[in-house]
Order: structure tokens, then C-alpha cells, then sequence
């Protein structure tokens, strides 16, 4: 494992990680990774009890990893300079209403994959405003929302025997200080490579490759992810 690190390999700091749904297996997955690099992490959960526990258990598998904590949702968008959101979509806009206030000035990630599931197997769903991550900014409008983090493997992230993730986050935005930002965030994490992928207007199509990559795992019985070349 890598030496912990509170910033990039730049030296520039990232902060405290704030993840809502952190308790979910994507959020407790990137949760685990982040700590592990030493990063301050937050995890929010409605149940904040449930936080706890998940905090506790993340710090007794990585005994290097850096402080960990537990909270209800709205403490922990107070308590980070970057929050993620990683909610099933259906709940994404009861999230996020309440806590525009909380979150103003900040840079909130959304990893939110707005997918159906019938006997055919998992399918895009469509989205009013275009995207999970422009619902997002529709509900945050002082806050600068990012979209990322859409096809890491929940199983890889939260599997404390897996020593990297080797995939490439794409990163979309329309603040390059903040793309920049979410970048760095997965940089730190062994194997990832955050990779600018273009505006928030194109998260559409991102969002709907994570229903792509659920057939290609069924069919090869893998945990695949992305790899940009040349680049």
C-alpha cells in the first residue's frame, strides 16, 4: 500500500471528504479508499448510528487509514470541502433538496447512474434535466457540481484485500478549478486516473456506459472498468 497522503501528488491539499449514502456500497467502497490514502473522510448516512458503524469498521480492516467519522446527512455536507453523492437516483432529489443550504460554495460529485433493470438486464433511464448530475446542479444552484466516479466496481472499491483499482475516472464539469479538484481525488487512489471527459451537459452518456459495463461483467463474470489510451 501507498504512504498516506491529506493531499495530490502535486502537494496541493484536497481536504475533508464528505460522501453521502456513504453507508451503500458504492459510497462505503470509495469511503474505504479514500481513507486509506490518508484522506479525511466523512460519511453520511440518515441514520447517523449506521455512519458510525460503517466509519468504525473501515478503521478496524485499514489501521493506516486517515480519520474517519460518522455523521447524519446534513452534518457531514457541513463538515466537508468536498462532498459525493452516491445515491440510488430514485432517491437523489429527496437528498439533495434540504441540503442546497449546506452545500452552497462547495464542490459536490455526483456518481448517481440513473439505471432501469427488466429481464433484458440493466438500461439507461431518462432524465428530465438531461442528466443525474444536471438534476443535481438543478437542486444545488450554489453549489459547482461535478460528475465522476460512475464505473468503479462497488465490489473492488470495498474489498479491503484488493490492493489497487485500476481503472480511469472520467471527470465532467464546467469549473475547471473543481474538475481539477476531482481529478486529484482519484489520482490518490492506487490504479485510478482521473481523466477530463468535457462539460456537465455531457454526463448523459457517462452515466448510461455504467448500463454497458453491467453486461460486459455479466457476460465475463468480471469487475471491468475503463482505460483511456493515449493519453
Amino acid at each position: 500500500m501507498s504512504e498516506p497522503v491529506s493531499s495530490d501528488r502535486t502537494g496541493r491539499p484536497i481536504g475533508t471528504v464528505g460522501v453521502l449514502g456513504g453507508t451503500g456500497p458504492q459510497g462505503r467502497g470509495l469511503a474505504r479508499r479514500w481513507a486509506e490514502s490518508g484522506l479525511d473522510v466523512v460519511i453520511g448516512s440518515r441514520d447517523a448510528h449506521r455512519a458510525e458503524q460503517v466509519a468504525a469498521a473501515i478503521v478496524g480492516d485499514s489501521p493506516r487509514a486517515g480519520r474517519v467519522t460518522g455523521a447524519a446527512n446534513d452534518e457531514c455536507a457541513s463538515s466537508a470541502e468536498v462532498i459525493v453523492v452516491a445515491v440510488p437516483y430514485d432517491g437523489l432529489a429527496e437528498l439533495l433538496s434540504p441540503l442546497a443550504g449546506r452545500l452552497a460554495g462547495r464542490v459536490v460529485v455526483s456518481c448517481v447512474n440513473p439505471l432501469g433493470f427488466d429481464k433484458q438486464g440493466a438500461y439507461a433511464v431518462d432524465v428530465p434535466e438531461g442528466s443525474a448530475a444536471q438534476q443535481a446542479a438543478s437542486l444545488l444552484p450554489s453549489s459547482t457540481v461535478v460528475a465522476a466516479f460512475h464505473h468503479v466496481s462497488a465490489v473492488l472499491l470495498d474489498d479491503p484485500a484488493v490492493p489497487t483499482v485500476d481503472t480511469d475516472v472520467l471527470v465532467l464539469g464546467d469549473d475547471r478549478d473543481a474538475t481539477d479538484l476531482v481529478q486529484r481525488l482519484a489520482d490518490v487512489v492506487p490504479g485510478m486516473r482521473g481523466i477530463y471527459a468535457g462539460r456537465l451537459r455531457n454526463a448523459r452518456q457517462v452515466e448510461a456506459m455504467t448500463a454497458n459495463l453491467i453486461s460486459v461483467n455479466r457476460r465475463y463474470k468480471a469487475r471491468a472498468g475503463l482505460r483511456v489510451t493515449d493519453v
